[in-house]
């Protein structure tokens, strides 16, 4: 009952999203997780939230359950894309928080943490693109339309 309730509001909000849609989405996840110590936490509530829509989404799709949840991640550029990018934002939050608790001074990290947030953006934002192009092509193909 949970899944099906899970899967109802899921469907609710990506029903017209598109690849700038996913782009924000993605992004309102990952830059959190750039600020120092609790981008870590964030980062671990992620990835349970995102294993739970995975678990909710098996439970309602049985045939999906014969392969492993991770394997769906991997094998989705845009996944691999995402994970990249949620892992460089995780590991700057703990560098980060390292270099605080050691009083060391913060000015050095600046600009490599300006150059990872512009390559997180830039990973989701060719993600959410090709994300969005790969929905609609899976789509398309499902409903039969000539040629594709």
């Amino acid at each position: 009952e949970e899944a099906n309730t899970f899967m109802s509001e899921f469907e609710k909000l990506v029903t017209d999203i598109d690849a700038v849609g996913i782009f924000l989405h993605n992004s309102s996840i990952s830059l959190p997780m750039f600020i120092p110590g609790f981008g870590v936490a964030w980062g671990l509530f992620a990835a349970w939230s995102t294993g739970f829509a995975f678990s909710a989404i098996v439970s309602i799709t049985p045939e999906l359950a014969k392969i492993p949840p991770l394997a769906i991640l991997f094998l989705s550029p845009f996944g691999i894309m995402e994970l990249t990018a949620y892992s460089i934002a995780t590991s700057r939050s703990f560098m980060l928080i390292r270099v605080i608790s050691k009083k060391t001074n913060l000015i050095p990290f600046i600009k490599p943490t300006a150059i990872e947030i512009g390559i997180v953006i830039g990973l989701l934002l060719a993600g959410g693109y090709l994300e969005d192009f790969m929905i609609k092509l899976a789509h398309e193909k499902s409903i039969g339309l000539p040629g594709l």
